[in-house]
């Protein structure tokens, strides 16, 4: 048993298709728990004021743990530790320890001071995070929040040591942080929330960052190489690592701090703005992390092999192939989210508290989101590409722009619904959302899917000026291959609806499910018919990852990102 699971954690993967397949396969059961939360939270408190506070405490916790944690990432400190423990000797393991250490110990002494300085002036900071809330509102808030702050710490320690389970290939264990993160905050929900009520959300995150932490704990120990606090840091070391890490981490701080303006620009609107926003946008993000992300992550190793041995032609040939398969899967699923939405939204949120208002409002908002899917995946793949190529400067100022733009367009578009009726009349026309109340809100999804394709368009055109240098990418061949293969898919989705929706009983839940299923199953069938008949490569490699047995590769896994 022993010896089956050290050669499976020992396999190398053949390619990006087989990597991304695997990644997708942990990513989806992790999004998955994520959609579980989200359902229980919907029923057992609904989309209201309390779940409005429980969404917006998590903004400050979330912003210190992008802005500190991240600058300690497995993506930055695994070079540095495979240099100093290149080798056997007894002085090389030394050294990985002592640089551990002093990472650990510069870590924790950064966290602990910004927590405590955070903690302090909380409730100077939450009247502008939440500038509509309630003082009654905003003092529970303020509580809230501070005691999330601990969940920063631990999970920025989880991805520390995480280091370490990566560099022994125990990547198995590092992917199982997150769900286990989930799993914490389902027994505060489940457990804690019908006796202490909001407090009860906020330990149940606490809990599930401890849980991240500790179960990478364990296999640490037994490669005796848990970090200890160090009184004297060598500072040239860490310097050498914010250095790396800073334009990654003003990245995504740009990226955290657009939405702390989104849920502030939420919290002005009707009660239950900032929870419906963040149900869809938790909605989005799973296809974004099982495609996006998986693609992205899978060709970074080779991209960094490639571009490191002046191979500029396999790494032009991956980072184009990686793209083509993100806008392979990314295309049919928007098709199908966008007619399946209020299906989908229903049975994975609705109940008695989440009402049939909330799920039409909220799945307008999905339709929204997705509109920027590809451009999402695309951007994660081509910033790793300059991230590979060493050039971190351009993709800083592309997202900082971007986010920004999400900024921006995100007031005046608010601004336009106010002031021109007509305008937001026409949207929940063609979104199907007429007469509900608090439609306004849909104005920051269509603001953050706006923001997100202008983030692809400026990295795309510095992309092909930086590396294609007039070159055809062929690109464009898979786009209108797989738009047709979606259209096909949306389309008998659609006319499927309606024919299910005399046989099935949609007053319940399982009548709703089994309406998107099917329909949703059979528009997939002729999807698969369209790219068959038009021989699309993009289907016939994927097809050979699936012969390949993509389960039996190994990968390094991503970190958590966010909280």
């Amino acid at each position: 048993m022993k010896k089956s699971i050290i050669k499976f954690l020992n396999k190398e993967f053949r390619g990006i298709n087989e990597a991304a397949l695997l990644l997708g396969g942990f990513a989806f059961f992790s999004q998955i728990l994520g959609l579980i939360r989200d359902r229980i939270l919907a029923h057992s408190v609904g989309a209201g004021p309390v779940l409005d506070i429980y969404y917006a405490a998590f903004r400050i916790p979330d912003f210190l743990y992008i802005s500190i944690a991240s600058l300690a990432s497995v993506t930055v400190l695994l070079p540095f530790l495979v240099d100093k423990i290149n080798g056997d000797g007894e002085q090389n393991h030394n050294n990985a320890r002592s640089f551990l250490n002093n990472v650990f110990s510069a870590y924790m002494v950064f966290m602990l001071v910004a927590s405590i300085l955070l903690f302090i002036a909380m409730p100077f900071i939450a009247k502008y995070i939440v500038p509509g809330f309630t003082s009654e509102q905003l003092t529970l808030l303020i509580k809230i929040s501070r005691i999330m702050l601990l969940s920063p710490i631990f999970i920025g320690l989880s991805n520390l040591i995480g280091t370490v389970t990566q560099l022994f290939r125990n990547f198995f264990v590092f992917s199982l942080s997150p769900i286990f993160y989930n799993i914490g905050i389902l027994f505060g929900i489940i457990y804690l929330y019908p006796i202490i009520g909001l407090y009860g959300l906020a330990l149940g995150v606490v809990i599930g960052a401890l849980v991240h932490f500790l179960i990478q704990v364990p296999v640490v120990f037994s490669h005796n190489f848990f970090p200890k606090f160090v009184i004297k840091i060598n500072w040239t070391e860490i310097f050498q690592i914010v250095k790396m890490s800073l334009p990654r981490t003003i990245a995504l701080s740009s990226n955290s701090l657009a939405f702390i303006v989104l849920i502030a620009l939420a919290s002005t609107l009707k009660e239950g703005s900032i929870s419906l926003f963040t149900f869809s946008y938790n909605l989005q993000s799973v296809p974004v992390g099982i495609i996006g992300i998986s693609y992205s992550v899978a060709a970074f190793p080779i991209l960094v092999q490639s571009y490191s041995m002046k191979d500029m032609g396999n790494f032009i040939g991956h980072i184009i192939g990686a793209a083509k398969q993100i806008i392979f899967w990314s295309l049919p699923v928007i098709t199908l989210l966008i007619v399946l939405r209020a299906q989908i939204v229903r049975v994975v949120l609705g109940s008695e508290t989440f009402s049939w208002s909330d799920t039409r409002l909220t799945a307008a908002a999905v339709a929204l989101f997705v509109l920027s899917l590809v451009s999402q995946g695309l951007v994660l793949l081509f910033v790793r590409g300059y991230y590979a190529s060493g050039n971190t400067r351009k993709p800083l100022i592309i997202n900082v722009l971007s986010s920004v733009m999400v900024v921006v367009l995100a007031i005046i578009i608010i601004n336009l619904f106010k002031n021109f009726p007509i305008l937001l009349n026409h949207l929940e026309l063609i979104l199907r959302v007429r007469a509900v109340p608090g439609t306004i809100m849909l104005a920051l999804p269509l603001a953050y899917a706006l923001g997100s394709m202008l983030n692809f368009s400026l990295i795309w055109i510095s992309f092909k000026k930086d590396f294609l240098l007039g070159g055809h990418s062929g690109l464009f061949r898979t786009f209108i291959e797989s738009l047709l293969a979606a259209l096909v898919m949306g389309l008998v989705s659609y006319i499927l609806l309606g024919i299910f929706n005399q046989i099935f009983n949609l007053e319940t839940g399982l009548g709703i499910f089994l309406q998107g299923l099917c329909s949703g199953v059979l528009g997939i069938f002729f999807g698969i018919i369209t790219l068959t008949i038009l021989k699309n490569k993009e289907f016939i490699s994927i097809k050979k990852a699936f012969h390949n047995k993509f389960w039996q590769n190994r990968v390094v896994a991503p970190e958590q990102t966010d909280l």
